[in-house]
């Protein structure tokens, strides 16, 4: 048996290749479900408090699946954006 030892950020760099590549074949561009992280930097909002209150008000997708674990539909912020853009002239 033969053993390869690899630095921490070899190895989280591999794993990511390892992640993009199978995204590549798969076809898949994103996640469907995203962190509150990911989501306010794709609204590119700061705060948590404009994050839940497009939660509260229905404004976009969330999945609560564990008690303070929410995650965010790709899709549902995409499509908020997509109505809040204005055309230009």
């Amino acid at each position: 048996m033969q053993v390869i030892c690899l630095e921490d950020s070899a190895f989280y760099k591999l794993l990511d290749r390892v992640v993009e590549h199978i995204k590549e074949k798969e076809g898949i561009t994103e996640d469907q479900w995203i962190s509150a992280t990911e989501a306010m930097r794709k609204l590119r909002i700061k705060s948590k408090t404009s994050l839940q209150k497009l939660r509260d008000t229905g404004a976009i997708k969330f999945s609560q699946p564990e008690k303070k674990h929410i995650v965010y539909d790709v899709h549902s912020i995409n499509a908020y954006l997509e109505k809040h853009a204005k055309q230009t002239f």
